[in-house]
């Protein structure tokens, strides 16, 4: 990666206590099972700090609430491999125990061949972390075990320390589940019933975000904290993730002070997907961070230069954010002024002239719609033109996630993806607006870049 900062810090951090909780597939229940035991530890009073695989912004609000910190992403294919350790050491700074949650099944990765495979199991590697696999165990009996001795003898370079049986039906299921996994010597963690109280409410990017239903959420949290801790060895999880050998990490690369400057942050229900590392190295390189809600705020912080929107549901709240028409009009008088500004997805939505018809800010000259179709996959992109992130010529790592279109769809990067190739995005020397979710973790340049271009207009 290009942009990829190489200076680290001369400090190292400990990485202890940790284990990994995997899945067989997508849909079998890590994100429950990974909250319940974060959730549970912690109601036994010790620190859990919390890391997901992937290009996730909703399962880590789920852990945020369990842990009472901030999860961390751990993406080997837009950080790079040799980030993976660092980063979770971030995660675990401060923290008894660190739960890494998955990502699809397992040995499920990115699909690139030229890339970083970027799997659970690639990031249990990294971490030389045991693995907890959860298994959907609905419409499964004695062959759970074939399911199970398969997922541990695949690679010998993973370890699988233990299961926990998910959307079991009644004891005698239970029973025959433990009897027909007692010959692979793999212990079984806890048995988990159906339960339609754990089943978050699901959206078409997964699960509904924390923000907007927290006390729903907080309340199915604490009722799993409970049935985890009845229904799994938490003493035996303790023992797995203890039994992780002790390494010492580099911090993750720090970004440098390029001045001061006040960045309005988009949040509330429409906009919650952005990543921490994000804005502590926006901090780092001298942002006051100032957030503001699209949805009842009727102007920009004061004081701010610069403007960062990042992903969310604008679809959801369409109505919404249209209605607030002064903010609107403030943003797109500001923007067409200079205000440097950074858009990724829902933002970009935001910026553009309309969303299904719903006038937006009118930055863009683009109108965007819903569609039945998902667009997903990492991105390699290169700038076309100079923006705040960095000159024509810089090359970035993403991600998209959404079942939006937006026409025309600008041409200011080049991107490739397993999906194809093309152009896409609007940029100027204060704007960068894409579908493309960018993680800094590993990239402290961009912020770098970003702060210094704020600084720079304000001077």
């Amino acid at each position: 990666m290009a942009a990829r900062g190489t200076d680290l810090l001369c400090a190292v951090v400990r990485l202890g206590a940790r284990l990994v909780v995997a899945g067989t597939s997508s849909g079998v229940g890590k994100t429950t099972v990974a909250t319940g035991l974060m959730a549970a530890l912690r109601a036994r009073g010790l620190s859990v700090g919390a890391a997901k695989v992937g290009p996730d912004f909703i399962d880590p609000g789920y852990h945020a609430l369990a842990t009472g910190r901030p999860s961390r992403n751990l993406d080997a294919w837009m950080c790079g491999p040799e980030a993976i350790a660092s980063l979770a050491g971030r995660a675990a700074a401060g923290a008894e125990l660190l739960v890494v949650e998955g990502v699809m099944g397992l040995f499920d990765g990115s699909g690139d061949p030229s890339g970083p495979v970027a799997s659970t199991a690639q990031v249990a590697g990294l971490l030389e972390a045991p693995i907890v696999l959860v298994v959907d165990a609905s419409a499964v009996g004695a062959s759970v075990a074939a399911m199970v001795h398969g997922f541990a003898s695949f690679d010998r370079g993973t370890s699988v320390a233990g299961v926990v049986l998910n959307r079991v039906g009644s004891d005698s299921h239970e029973s025959l589940l433990r009897g027909a996994l007692a010959p692979t010597g793999i212990p079984v963690l806890g048995a988990l019933r159906r339960d339609a109280d754990y089943a978050w409410r699901d959206r078409h990017l997964g699960l509904v975000p924390v923000v907007e239903q927290p006390e729903q959420v907080r309340s199915s949290i604490s009722a799993l904290a409970g049935a985890v801790a009845r229904d799994c060895d938490l003493d035996a999880v303790l023992a797995i993730a203890r039994s992780a050998r002790t390494v010492e990490v580099p911090h993750p690369p720090a970004a440098r002070p390029q001045g001061r400057t006040v960045l309005a942050m988009a949040g509330g229900p429409a906009f919650s997907f952005t990543y921490p590392d994000n804005l502590e190295l926006l901090a780092q390189a001298g942002a006051e961070l100032a957030f503001f809600d699209p949805l009842s705020d009727d102007r920009l912080p004061e004081g701010a230069n610069a403007l960062y929107a990042g992903g969310g549901f604008p679809e959801i709240f369409a109505a919404g954010l249209a209605a607030n028409r002064p903010l609107l009009d403030d943003v797109h008088s500001k923007v067409d002024a200079g205000l440097v500004t950074w858009a990724e997805c829902g933002g970009l939505l935001w910026l553009a002239r309309s969303l299904d018809d719903q006038p937006m800010a009118g930055v863009l000259p683009a109108e965007g719609r819903m569609t039945d179709h998902l667009t997903l996959g990492y991105r390699r992109a290169t700038l076309r033109v100079d923006s705040p992130l960095g000159s024509a010529g810089t090359a970035v790592r993403g991600h998209e996630f959404h079942y939006s279109t937006l026409e025309p769809a600008g041409d200011a990067l080049e991107w490739s993806g397993r999906s194809g190739q093309g152009r896409a995005g609007f940029a100027s020397h204060s704007l960068l607006a894409s579908y493309m979710h960018v993680h800094m973790g590993s990239a402290p340049a961009l912020a770098e870049r970003f702060v210094a271009r704020t600084c720079a207009r304000g001077s």
